[in-house]
């Protein structure tokens, strides 16, 4: 009637509860990944988007010669159907499929779709998915498809998870720390002089409620927490390929430097998503140790009546050295003077390179829409501003916890506003629609402050923010000094502003959302 536990030895030399656990999580990662496309695709790719899909696919066609060179350089299922319709129709499915993920049934055909439907927006979503996290999700999504059977989904399927999948998995997570650790040696001198973290609080992408709290704490906390970040970083990752006790180890500080992470900002899903990998260092026996019994038990139940499958080791051999080969590149990459980060060699992406703040900024910038309904766009003109999801305008407004969501423009505009609009196009089609009200656009903002009729102008300032000190006499979190304009005050009629549109072929995709 009951189940007889098993000895630490034979819990620590099985990996079925790892196996649920990282299947679970990456679930998660990947139903909030489908949620926020869901959300967001059309304002940003959609057929009325701020960058069509339909101009983008036309261009890589005429770019390569054919949609099959196109589809072979940037596989995607959108080369077959992009209206606005199959967009979030597959966004939806991805995150249904997520759920079902989460939920406990996954098998090997449930976790390759998932990753065909992210791998389709990652490859066509242009700007709005160039972040290091979406490779990095199709690499690890990739994986975990042969961590299941090809039929059965329930949480314990009588096929143990192949033991070389899951040193893969910990091959990624090295490469990942590692490559992370040696862009930050060969770039910014903060990470040397361990004086990173003097700034990096208040000028990361998006700052959570904690930032500031962080950014305020005596310096040497501060660089003791650039050490820490070397210790996960740099020593941690090569316990993954440790024995058993080491390898435990190791883990624990990898998953403890994520949820630093996690604590002091809003990195989108991709401290969660590190978390899977690491997830690997850790077998049954400690699994048994933090997780309930009757799961416990249940995979007991499940390890009691398994049985082998040879087509299911072989074909892990096989993705094992295909990994091998396709990781020669990555390796030659990490050992280079010239590192890069967050790259990928072949179109699938299956084997990358990954890396974060290999410089960090000193001063934060933000750029700010305004707009007015004053017939002159002057200093005497009353200038309403566009509040973002996440980024920070309000002076008093504390900073949002957004993670593992990812509002997208607000990514695009912390780096839009280091450079120039020369650079981001696609800004001024946001000025466009902002002028006429669009609600796609305005989807993409917190809210709108024109909500009766568009302004007559709008413009873009640039502001240098600062965190104001905690207990301030006004109670703000921000200080900010203005620097200038980014985009002078446009007006719909504007022949710049409409030149500009109808170079870029989006004049008559936004004239048909007009009203």
């Amino acid at each position: 009637m009951t189940e007889t536990a098993p000895s630490p030895e034979r819990s620590a030399d099985s990996y079925w509860l790892t196996r649920f656990v990282m299947l679970r999580l990456l679930g998660a990662v990947y139903a909030v990944a489908s949620l926020a496309a869901a959300q967001q695709i059309l304002p940003l790719i959609g057929s009325h988007g701020l960058l069509p899909l339909d101009l983008f696919l036309n261009r890589v066609q005429n770019g390569l010669g054919s949609p099959a060179a196109g589809f072979a350089r940037l596989p995607s299922l959108f080369w077959f159907g992009h209206s606005d319709t199959i967009l979030q129709l597959t966004a939806w499915a991805g995150f249904g499929l997520s759920c079902v993920v989460v939920a406990g049934y996954a098998n090997a055909i449930v976790m390759a779709l998932l990753w065909v439907l992210y791998m389709s927006f990652v490859h066509v979503g242009q700007d709005w998915y160039g972040y290091g996290w979406e490779i990095q999700l199709l690499e690890t999504g990739f994986l975990a498809i042969f961590l299941c059977p090809l039929l059965d989904g329930r949480p314990f399927p009588k096929r143990e998870p192949p033991v070389v999948v899951l040193w893969l998995f910990r091959w990624l997570i090295f490469r990942i720390m590692i490559g992370s650790a040696l862009i930050k040696l060969r770039g910014d001198s903060c990470w040397r002089d361990l004086t990173a973290l003097y700034y990096h609080f208040e000028t990361q992408p998006i700052p959570n409620p904690l930032s500031r709290s962080f950014y305020f704490l005596p310096h040497w906390m501060l660089k003791v927490g650039v050490l820490f970040n070397f210790l996960a970083e740099l020593i941690a990752p090569w316990f993954a390929f440790y024995p058993r006790v080491a390898r435990r180890v190791g883990g624990v500080i990898l998953v403890l430097f994520q949820f630093t992470l996690i604590l002091g900002g809003n990195l989108s899903f991709l401290n969660w998503l590190t978390i899977v990998p690491v997830l690997a260092c850790f077998d049954d026996g400690f699994w048994a140790k933090l997780l309930p019994r009757w799961l416990v038990n249940c995979k007991n139940t499940a390890t009691s009546a398994q049985k082998s499958s040879l087509a299911m080791q072989c074909t892990a051999w096989v993705i094992a050295a295909i990994i091998a080969i396709l990781s020669i590149q990555p390796v030659m990459n990490l050992i280079s003077p010239n590192q890069v980060m967050n790259t990928s060699f072949i179109p699938l992406d299956l084997v990358n390179t990954y890396g974060a703040f290999g410089s960090v900024g000193r001063e934060r910038f933000n750029v700010v829409f305004e707009g007015t309904e004053a017939d002159q766009p002057d200093s005497s003109a009353l200038w309403k501003a566009y509040p973002y999801q996440a980024l920070p305008v309000a002076l008093n407004q504390r900073p949002r916890q957004i993670a593992p969501y990812q509002p997208r423009l607000d990514w695009q505009m912390w780096f839009a506003a280091m450079s120039s609009p020369d650079e981001y196009p696609w800004t001024f089609h946001l000025v466009w629609k902002l002028l006429n009200n669009d609600p796609g656009a305005l989807s993409l903002f917190a809210e709108n402050p024109f909500p009766q009729k568009p302004p007559r102008y709008v413009r873009a300032v640039l502001y240098r923010y600062q965190f104001a000190p905690p207990g301030n006499p006004e109670g703000n979190w921000w200080k900010r000094e203005e620097l200038g304009l980014w985009l002078p005050p446009l007006s719909a009629d504007d022949p710049r502003l409409l030149n500009l549109l109808q170079q870029a072929g989006w004049l008559a995709n936004t004239n048909s959302t007009n009203p």
